[in-house]
């Protein structure tokens, strides 16, 4: 496993989207300020200026060419060749990844710190209490922690998505897909069958877990689940997702 991490730490580090994503989430950022608003300060700072979403695109393009371009080029075979097993290749990918994560979300927060500086807000304290009745800084804080386990599981989709499909842009697509209409499909499934109420449980639905913790009132009439309920939920399938991507990626032959 060790050797297979540092493998995958040494790729990552050598990809030019690697260190072009922060400068690319900046600019993104910036732009969001302006859609929003000058005096939707607050709004800005606790949702990280829409990081959330801009971090979603930018980690299904990154994860899904961890697997799928080294499918489509045959490189999987000589980390397959040097490693003890494949659960150490899929592991090492899986782990690497979630650092980038996580790093992600620390570079949105850095970011946000400076853009709140800035023109571009009406000048607002962080200790100013606004969702949840707690402060700016803790909603900042707790926004981009909820999206790290949003953002997880998305990852775990896109894993088991590149070990059914070979086709880098297919993975890309369908995720995508999956991250900008799975509220819409989840949406209209839960209004054509109201009386379901296992639907909601649906993991289209586990999506809006992010949102509906900056919005409750809007995103609850959508999911029709509690933040406390997405959560389990999105936990949940993150490990269905992990698990079932392995036993593919186990079975596969190459």
């Amino acid at each position: 496993m060790r050797l297979s991490l540092r493998q995958e730490f040494y790729k990552l580090r050598h990809r030019k989207i690697i260190w072009l994503a922060p400068i690319i989430l900046l600019v993104l950022m910036v732009m969001t300020g302006y859609t929003i608003g000058y005096n939707e300060t607050k709004l800005s700072m606790a949702t990280s200026y829409d990081a959330p979403d801009w971090l979603m695109l930018i980690l299904v393009v990154v994860g899904a060419t961890t697997f799928s371009m080294e499918f489509q080029n045959h490189a999987i075979l000589t980390l397959l060749y040097k490693a003890p097993a494949k659960r150490d290749v899929y592991l090492a990918k899986y782990i690497v990844i979630l650092g980038y994560n996580v790093f992600l979300h620390g570079v949105a927060i850095l970011w946000t710190m400076l853009l709140c500086q800035t023109p571009l807000n009406r000048p607002v304290a962080w200790s100013t209490v606004y969702l949840y009745h707690q402060p700016l800084w803790e909603n900042l804080l707790k926004t981009m922690a909820v999206d790290v386990v949003t953002t997880t599981l998305i990852i775990s989709l896109i894993f088991l998505l590149s070990c059914l499909i070979n086709n880098n842009a297919i993975v890309i697509s369908v995720s995508l897909l999956v991250v900008f209409m799975g509220q819409f499909v989840s949406s209209n499934l839960l209004m054509a069958n109201q009386g379901v109420w296992l639907l909601r449980w649906n993991p289209f639905n586990m999506t809006n877990l992010t949102r509906e913790y900056y919005n409750y009132t809007t995103y609850y009439a959508t999911s029709h689940l509690q933040n406390s309920q997405l959560l389990l939920g999105t936990l949940l399938y993150t490990g269905l997702f992990v698990v079932s991507g392995y036993l593919i990626f186990r079975k596969k032959r190459f």
